[in-house]
Order: structure tokens, then sequence, then C-alpha cells
């Protein structure tokens, strides 16, 4: 429990406070890290999370229901955060993407019109669903591994807080006025594992509730890590680098499930 809590605490905001170091983040580097954590979260929902879901669920119709309510729940949730949990950054201008111009002046109005606190309650929402699905593991089966999800978990929120950080420090002009929302932002997934779990305790969550639960952000999951890798490259197109980080992101994902 302390190293869950420790890993979902400390990465956000370490890699938040990378803002005072690299204010650019642009760098090729970054982008191959957004696909390596994007396609390595996509394999081990698929060959991991969503196999021990059906296992160990007496109700198996309902798992993919809850599951496509996670994906739409996470577009809902990109309304209002408009892909920071993709770890997009903003262009000098102050918008979020750098894609293509049509692209990137959409989310450069968008951004002026959502206040912080808005963005950081959706982002919050979808990292409290992230520290919750981390509670209670002997619930899933003795093969759940959840170290290899809290993994892939540190992995799409370290770029995530990055993103928020710098789209923070230009809406309110300053990086230390930001650095407020990034502590509220890393303190949201551990809430949330600590309050399931607590629930899960008291049997107010069952087992089959944290099953749904792991189910819908299983949908989360799905859209934020489908949504990095297909929107690494702009307008789709082919890259050798991206697409053999992809597949070596994918391939850690098949390891950890059949190998480690």
């Amino acid at each position: 429990m302390v190293l869950k809590l420790a890993v979902l605490f400390f990465t956000p905001l370490l890699s938040g406070l990378l803002i005072y170091f690299l204010p650019e983040g642009r760098s090729r580097n970054y982008r191959l890290l957004l696909v390596f954590a994007g396609s390595y979260l996509f394999g081990i929902t698929v060959v991991h999370i969503l196999p021990e879901l059906y296992r160990n669920s007496g109700e198996v119709e309902l798992i993919g229901l809850f599951v496509l309510a996670g994906f739409f729940l996470q577009q809902l949730l990109e309304y209002f955060t408009s892909g920071i949990e993709h770890g997009h950054l903003p262009v000098r201008q102050g918008g979020i993407h750098g894609h293509d111009h049509a692209h990137t002046h959409t989310h450069v109005h968008y951004h002026q019109q959502v206040s912080a606190i808005v963005l950081l309650l959706a982002l919050c929402v979808h990292a409290f669903l992230e520290g919750a699905m981390l509670a209670q593991p002997a619930t899933m089966g003795f093969t759940y591994d959840m170290n290899a999800i809290l993994l892939g978990i540190a992995l799409h929120r370290a770029p995530a807080a990055f993103a928020l950080m710098a789209v923070l420090a230009y809406q309110l002009h300053s990086k230390s006025r930001a650095v407020p929302y990034l502590v509220v932002f890393s303190v949201a997934a551990p809430v949330g594992l600590l309050i399931s779990t607590y629930l899960s305790e008291l049997e107010v969550l069952t087992a089959s509730g944290l099953t749904f639960l792991y189910a819908l952000v299983s949908g989360n999951f799905l859209h934020i890590s489908t949504t990095i890798v297909f929107e690494s490259s702009p307008e789709h197109h082919f890259n050798a680098r991206k697409l053999a980080v992809a597949i070596i992101g994918a391939l850690v994902a098949v390891a950890v499930e059949y190998v480690l």
C-alpha cells in the first residue's frame, strides 16, 4: 500500500515540477515517451486487465458495458481537459496541441475559455478512478499483477502532470501559482486508492463492485492509450521510429504478463 501511494503521489508531483527545468518540453524524446506509455497502457489493458476481469467475474455480460461506459466517460472528461491526460503540451501562443494550425487554433481558444479549477477537477476525477482501481487486488485472483498496472498508470501520469503545469503556468501567468494545482492533482489518485480500499474493507464496495470499477477504468485506459498512439503522428503519417517504440511498449506489456 505504501509503495502504491508513494508512486501515485510522487510521480506526477516530480514530473510536473520538471517544468522549472524543461520549460519547452517539446523534444522528440518526449513524444516517443508518450508513445511508449500509451502502447504499454494499451497492451497491459488488453493482455492482462481485461482477461482477468472476464476470468474472475461471474457477471461476464456486464463487463463489456462498463468498459464501454468508461471509454465514453473519458471522452466526456476530455471535453474539459482537452487531452492533458495524454501529455499534450501547449504551443507558445497558449494552446495545447501543436499538430497542425487548425487543430492548434481550436485548442488555444478552448483553454482560454475553461478555468483552471474546471480543468483540475476533470483531471482529478480521472486520477481518482485510476487510484481506486489499485485497491484490493485479491478480488481479481492471484494472477492479477498490480505492479504492472501501477507502472502503466505512472507512465501516463508523468507526462500528464508536466502538461498540466505547462497549461496552468500559461493560464495563471506564473509557475509558482500553478504548483498548488499540481499538488491537488498528485493527491487525487492516492485518495482514490485509500477510499476504495476503505469502502471495500467495510464491504460497502463489494467484489462485484470492484470488478465493475476495474472495467470502467479499463475503458478509460483504452481511450487514453489509443489516443496517445494515434495522435502521436500528425495526420497519422507513417513514422517508423514511433511505430518501433509503440511495438516495444506493447511487447513490454506482453512480457510482464507472460514472462515475468
